[in-house]
Order: C-alpha cells, then structure tokens, then sequence
C-alpha cells in the first residue's frame, strides 16, 4: 500500500545532524505513528514520504527552513517553574524540558535556573540545523473513522483511545 492522504504510517526513524551524529531515533523504543495528510510531521518530510511504500527505506535531508527554522538569538523567556510539564527535581541549564504555553506544550532548553522562574530558550532544540532522517516503513494502513475525524492516528493498530 502506498502512503498517502488519510493512511496511517508506522517507521522506525533517525535523525542526524550534518555531521551524521545521531541526535534521536527509536530503535530501543516504539516506532513512530502519524497520519499523513494531516500535518502531524514536518510538512517537508511528509511530502517526501508521499507514494513510498511498506518494507521501504528512505533518507531525506532537510534544511533549517524546511525542519525547524532558522535559529532565532535573543530569543529568551523567563517563565515560572510552575509553567513546566513535569519538571525534574533538579533543573540544570542545558537539561531540556516542556512547557505548557498557548499553543499548547513545546519543548525549550533551559539556560538559566532561579528559584521560582527558568529561562527558556524557545528556539526548537534543532532550529537551525540541517537534519537527516533515515526511515524504515513499516506498516501502511488506512485510516480509523475517529483517526480521521480527530486529525491524528491512535497507535500502531488504530485502537489506542486517549479522548476519554
């Protein structure tokens, strides 16, 4: 089957940064479930993904504008410890950590911890770095109704309910 809009696409992934360092994958973990069509990956990514095919590898390179953007200097928040998704017992700069905003939870870098605020670096931990993503596909399936209707896959089988 091959992937396009509104299938749900199950890979094994790798992300490296431009000198072939591994900064993330799964190979110890669960593969990666999205639903194409539906901006749940890199609108980059995702079109290089269109037409492949289970059992197929592919590597794709994306520049800073097509991955996370260009890296913004300056770009510093102070925000409350209280604002963090699960804060770890001991906050250090450089530890990564998720913040609830607006928008919904992000990922930022710490720089400077006080004792009720941290400062957060809000560029994405990859922004402006070229990225490679080496993917291995595993399973190519259509679509749930409530997949569809929610805009983003329940798991490998389509069967993970998480609205309740």
């Amino acid at each position: 089957m091959k992937i396009e809009a509104g299938q749900v696409v199950v890979m094994d992934y790798k992300v490296l940064d431009e000198a072939g360092g591994v900064l993330e994958h799964n190979a110890l973990g669960e593969p990666m479930v999205y639903l194409h069509g539906h901006r749940n990956i890199l609108p980059a990514l995702e079109a290089a993904l269109g037409g492949k095919v289970e059992g197929e590898r592919v590597s794709v390179t994306l520049t800073p504008e097509q991955a996370y953007g260009p890296r913004q200097e300056g770009a510093v928040d102070r925000v409350p410890i209280k604002y963090l998704v699960k804060p770890p017992k001991r906050i250090q700069p450089g530890s990564l950590v998720r913040v609830n905003t607006k928008d919904g939870a992000r990922d930022a870098m710490v720089v400077k911890v006080g004792r009720f605020n941290v400062d957060l670096d809000s560029n994405h931990p990859y922004a402006g770095r070229t990225l490679t993503f080496e993917l291995e596909i595993q399973v190519v399936r259509a679509a749930t109704a409530d997949e569809l209707s929610h805009g983003h896959s329940h798991g490998v089988a389509g069967s993970a309910n998480h609205h309740e």
